[in-house]
């Protein structure tokens, strides 16, 4: 029987054929915290805490769209805008009450009304010492001092507006407040004494001016606002929907 020459096991070191001089070394690192790792992100990308950034919409970024209901939505262009819709609704409103009084002083007569919508609305013209619907006509002065703080008031505080709502009503109280102011100090019988013109009526009902329907209708708005839990700078409460 012929005995098979046996050739022993190669060393692995040694698998590479004599003279190639090719193959790479095989080395390990010293430190595997200075060598890096291929799975771990380079230093600088990953931000400080080792949290991963979040992109945004995700729960984080949602997280803060809760602030939204403590900042004023609008910005300073925005801003500008609400304190021109104020300016203009309170112009449009003290020109539509004077012009209204003054061609209810040219076409109507004291003591006879005359029916517009049948009994519904009447145009009734009185002169009105007191305040909106005819109420404290022996406080003339007091009233005027009043309006006049409310309508300072109202300026003063249209510089904060940050919601419609508010611009508006803002605007129908400072127009309908000067729109009697202006009655009282330039109108018979002296000035800060001078009666209100009044002209029109419904049943069971004061007689008004467009005015006192500005300043009623700012009252009705501003509650509104309120209820809803919008503020004046346009934030609302979060609580309230």
């Amino acid at each position: 029987m012929q005995r098979t020459r046996r050739t022993p096991l190669s060393d692995p070191e040694q698998s590479s054929p004599p003279g190639d001089e090719s193959a790479p070394p095989r080395t390990e690192p010293a430190d595997l915290d200075s060598a890096g790792s291929s799975s771990s992100p380079a230093s600088g990308d990953e931000p400080a805490g080792g949290e991963a950034a979040l992109p945004e919409g995700s729960a984080a970024g949602e997280a803060s769209d809760d602030s939204a209901f403590s900042a004023p939505p609008a910005g300073a262009a925005g801003g500008r805008r609400l304190v021109v819709l104020f300016g203009v609704v309170g112009l449009l409103v003290l020109g539509l009450d004077q012009l209204t009084k003054v061609l209810a002083l040219q076409h109507l007569t004291p003591g006879e009304p005359v029916n517009v919508i049948g009994s519904l609305l009447k145009f009734n013209l009185i002169r009105n010492p007191g305040a909106a619907f005819s109420l404290g006509s022996d406080f003339t002065p007091v009233i005027s001092a009043i309006q006049i703080i409310v309508a300072i008031g109202v300026v003063w505080l249209s510089r904060k507006l940050g919601s419609i709502g508010w611009a508006v009503a803002f605007g129908l109280l400072f127009g309908g407040a000067v729109g009697n102011i202006t009655d009282r100090i330039f109108r018979e019988p002296s000035p800060f004494h001078g009666h209100v013109v009044d002209f029109l009526q419904t049943p069971h009902w004061a007689i008004f001016n467009v005015a006192d329907m500005a300043v009623t209708s700012a009252a009705a708005l501003l509650v509104i606002q309120t209820l809803r839990g919008i503020k004046l700078d346009g934030t609302k409460d979060v609580g309230k929907k």
